[in-house]
């Protein structure tokens, strides 16, 4: 039996049911553990394994869930403020106990309703699952081994004077420079980026897409199957707005304007005044 995780998702086996859930094996450590009838997702029976997570609830029993939390033990997310005391707050990450941040761990005072990056984490001292808005300190200090042009998972985390510092695959800190953004970006938005460079200090550069002539010509294939599809043409050309561009095909305008010259080069696409048309050989 691999070692149970609080705060993760397990796979437990059921081993009673009662009329007011099923009983799931913990082991030796945990002995018996609870899945309400009220967190089940599907039909479940004695004998099964299930995956579920953990955690301890408002009288601070283990309890598990079908449901999928927000955020999960070791996870940086963009939760939701609940409610407020007088020792912190608390925010809706998906399961039915809320998620406490004490006041130690707020950068400044979080109010009801508003949202927050954070940092998921089991509290050493007292072993209860809670979140941390001061973020820097749960971030990796080792050097990435990221090359040029790897694709990472992004979370934006906060605007800043030169871009967006954004947190990479759950573990690093990186940044867009405003000359990289061409669509809007806001804190939490979760996405695709792409490594620019990884700085001597460990930090990471990201761009929005792949760079160069890689990138416009995985677009012209895109851009190609598009006129095939919509009648041969588009209102979009070389004149379009960089954000018109981007809400049709999700590229920038650097990006669209090498693929269209790619198309246009092989004769497979005429530019004129009003957009692009399919050339009749290319449909």
């Amino acid at each position: 039996m691999q070692e149970i995780q609080l705060g993760r998702i397990n796979r437990l086996k059921i081993i009673k049911f009662t009329d007011f859930g099923f009983y799931l094996d913990g082991g030796n450590k945990y002995g018996r553990i609870l899945l309400p009838n009220g967190e089940l997702t599907q039909k479940v029976d004695v004998g099964d394994e299930v995956d579920v997570f953990l955690y301890l609830d408002h009288e601070e029993r283990l309890v598990a869930t079908m449901r999928n939390p927000l955020a999960m033990v070791g996870d940086f997310a963009y939760l939701e403020v609940a409610w407020v005391n007088q020792f912190g707050a608390f925010l809706s990450w998906g399961v039915l106990k809320d998620l406490f941040v004490p006041f130690r761990e707020q950068k400044k005072k979080m109010e009801k309703g508003h949202k927050y990056i954070v940092h998921v984490h089991q509290d050493e001292e007292t072993f209860r699952i809670m979140a941390s808005a001061k973020v820097e300190q749960f971030l990796s200090q080792d050097t990435p081994a990221y090359q040029p042009g790897d694709e990472v998972n992004t979370l934006i985390w906060q605007k800043t004077d030169l871009g967006f510092k954004a947190i990479v695959d759950n573990k690093f800190a990186a940044l867009i420079y405003d000359n990289q953004v061409f669509r809007p970006l806001h804190t939490g938005d979760q996405l695709k980026a792409y490594v620019r460079q990884v700085r001597p200090d460990g930090k990471i550069d990201l761009i929005l897409q792949r760079e160069g002539q890689a990138a416009a010509k995985d677009f012209s294939e895109v851009l190609l199957k598009y006129l095939q599809d919509n009648g041969g043409r588009t209102v979009l050309g070389d004149k379009s707005a960089a954000e018109d561009i981007y809400n049709v095909f999700g590229v920038s305008k650097k990006v669209f304007k090498k693929a269209v010259g790619d198309l246009y080069k092989q004769h497979l696409i005429t530019i004129e005044p009003d957009g692009l048309r399919l050339n009749p050989q290319s449909k």
